[in-house]
């Protein structure tokens, strides 16, 4: 493909990831019902305790695990969440010993406005695309998160 043709495989694949760091951001975007910057960090702990709880009792170590990051960071986010009225801590029901996370109803209605939130900012920015682009762009995005969560299992790829 030559420039006149537009970009390059290349050029949109090595586009691909400043894209994604674009992403979180709009999610500020000024539509209706808007989350505030800190509820917007709040929802990253969240929705791994609404997505992982499901059977599992969720622990901080877990929400550490999940974000990469120190047990200490984690600890404070979660800390965060149970002060603002989104989270509370539970005693486990298969090990009276460990704390176990839960999303309270504040938690749960935060998540809920979220949800349409984000659905909000889809409309908003593909407002102008065709039917089938904006169905395709969420079929893809569906794809790309469920192929990472097979990552794990298929293990580190040898670049030959």
């Amino acid at each position: 493909m030559t420039a006149k043709d537009g970009p390059t495989a290349d050029d949109l694949l090595n586009a691909v990831g400043p894209a994604f760091g674009k992403l979180r951001r709009t999610s500020m975007l000024d539509v209706a019902n808007p989350i505030s910057a800190k509820d917007l960090n709040r929802t990253l702990v969240l929705n791994l305790v609404l997505e992982h709880s499901q059977g599992n009792e969720i622990t901080v170590g877990m929400i550490a695990e999940m974000l990469g990051v120190d047990p200490s960071v984690a600890s404070r986010m979660v800390s965060d969440n149970i002060k603002a009225g989104y989270l509370i801590r539970a005693a486990s029901q298969q090990d009276g010993r460990r704390t176990i996370l839960e999303l309270s109803d504040a938690g749960r209605d935060l998540m809920a406005r979220f949800r349409k939130h984000q659905r909000d900012a889809y409309d908003y920015i593909t407002a102008d695309w065709s039917e089938h682009d904006r169905l395709e762009l969420a079929r893809l995005l569906l794809q790309y998160v469920d192929s990472l969560a097979v990552l794990k299992d298929r293990g580190p790829e040898k670049n030959a």
